[in-house]
């Protein structure tokens, strides 16, 4: 029976409460956790501040090796750890474990860089002073996790505020908080000091507004929806705490005349079917330029009907349920809305007839054409298996339709031509942009988005900024 885990040690709600966590699946009950509320967020908070001066005294390399132990530690318990991710959240076995990888990774990442943070020497105008910057660590982070991707991007937070001596609370989505636990539990066993990583479980609107609201939080991680996204914001704003946002998106993908179309093609249903669309930088919207939409259609079709849908642990399953029986409502919406509309569906557009989906929140992948620009599909984030497709006359209309949209989360376009790559990279209103590449994002690289796609950098030496204060010292000799 999963627990909260607070000063190192585990812990119940104080109401005793629990929440059952379902197989998105087939509805069977994978465990509980402890329905937390507001002072079990206070007890969360004042454990990481306890535990934050030594913390932050910590040698950055000593740091690094815990990191580096915790890393091991996830490796070592890796099939265990994405069993729990699929039967929580309901993506394919392959892709739980891509993701406990993934975590892995940027803990790693991060503990490479514990020993690079510098500051800098600076010659001032007075004899006999000079400036020194460093840079010190904010204080207790809280960090909001969404049910999406609920260990990666975990792990896109917690790291750079540990690397940079920060003490952490997480604060897991209510329906995926299994694997988030378990993975602060072995970097506990790792060794980290009682206090340095917690994690809190309960519903946004008392655990995480009592984050949001503690004195004592610094630093708000948040990944989620742009309307919370504007309220953590908000909330933020009193106490001028730093926030780090990363909101919605509607990601478009181009296709010109000459791109290879049969990567393409390939790298569209990855981009837009992983997850079962459940992903924040999905391609949300595809332009293709009107010359070869009909080979590329004809492509496309064929290889995203042979996507087996089902239970993500049937070893033959590329696309499972999505999260909820809300989230495949929604997107349903979205399609007849669209189909109402004049939209024609190529294919998809209902739920598989296999009697074992019959239990799980299960919807074909789908492929819209004509879709009306104003439909809800094209003008409002679809975090589901639907993707619609628009035939553009060249790049200008397609860079034009792209950045009409009130998010800019990332983009792509796919085309043999260099300078026509660079202008839409130069044009494009997205933070990301893949040229001639599946839609992944890279450690190494700051991740964030333009617009109402959020607010700040996460992963890259960047994230470490958002993790710092920079403090000047003049020293007078």
């Amino acid at each position: 029976m999963a627990q909260m885990i607070v000063g190192g040690k585990a812990r119940e709600a104080g109401s005793r409460a629990r929440t059952e966590i379902r197989n998105p699946a087939n509805g069977e009950v994978v465990d509980t956790v402890p329905r937390g509320d507001a002072p079990d967020a206070d007890a969360a908070v004042e454990a990481a501040a306890a535990a934050f001066p030594a913390w932050a005294r910590t040698a950055p390399h000593q740091r690094a090796a815990l990191l580096q132990k915790g890393a091991a530690l996830i490796g070592a318990h890796a099939a265990e750890l994405a069993t729990l991710l699929t039967r929580e959240q309901g993506k394919p076995l392959r892709e739980s474990s891509l993701e406990i990888s993934r975590f892995s990774d940027i803990l790693r990442y991060y503990a490479g860089l514990a020993d690079k943070l510098r500051g800098e020497q600076v010659p001032l105008a007075e004899r006999g002073k000079f400036g020194l910057v460093v840079r010190q660590p904010i204080g207790v982070c809280a960090a909001i996790v969404p049910w999406n991707y609920p260990v990666h991007l975990m792990g896109s937070k917690i790291a750079p505020a540990l690397i940079a001596g920060n003490t952490v609370v997480v604060k897991p989505a209510s329906t995926t908080p299994l694997t988030a636990i378990r993975c602060v539990e072995l970097l506990n066993e790792a060794g980290l000091p009682p206090g340095v990583l917690n994690v809190v479980t309960g519903p946004g609107g008392t655990v995480g507004e009592a984050l949001l609201t503690h004195p004592l939080v610094r630093k708000i991680a948040f990944t989620g929806e742009t309307a919370t996204g504007r309220h953590v914001m908000a909330v933020a704003a009193h106490e001028i705490k730093r926030v780090t946002l990363e909101l919605g998106g509607s990601d478009a993908m181009i296709v010109c005349d000459d791109a290879d179309l049969d990567a393409a093609a390939a790298a569209t249903v990855i981009n837009r079917f992983w997850n079962a669309g459940q992903t924040c930088i999905a391609t949300k919207r595809l332009f293709v330029f009107d010359a070869v939409a009909d080979e590329f259609l004809a492509k496309l079709v064929g290889r995203v009907e042979r996507l087996k849908v089902g239970d993500g642990l049937a070893k033959d399953t590329r696309m499972g349920p999505l999260h909820t029986a809300r989230q495949r409502d929604e997107v349903e919406a979205m399609v007849a809305d669209a189909v109402a509309r004049g939209a024609q569906v190529l294919t998809g557009g209902a739920r598989p007839d296999d009697p074992a989906c019959a239990q799980g929140h299960f919807y074909l992948p789908t492929v819209l054409e004509r879709v009306d620009p104003q439909s809800r599909i094209a003008r409002e984030e679809c975090f589901g298996p639907a993707l619609p497709v628009f035939r553009v006359a060249d790049l200008d209309e397609a860079i034009a339709r792209a950045n009409d949209s009130p998010y800019g989360l990332g983009s792509s376009v796919w085309t043999a031509d260099l300078a026509r790559a660079q202008e839409a990279a130069a044009r494009l209103e997205a933070g990301y942009t893949w040229v001639n590449a599946v839609q992944i994002d890279y450690d190494e690289l700051p991740f964030g988005g333009y617009k109402q796609s959020g607010y700040g950098k996460e992963r890259g030496t960047e994230a470490l900024d958002y993790y710092t204060e920079s403090k000047s010292i003049v020293m007078a000799t």
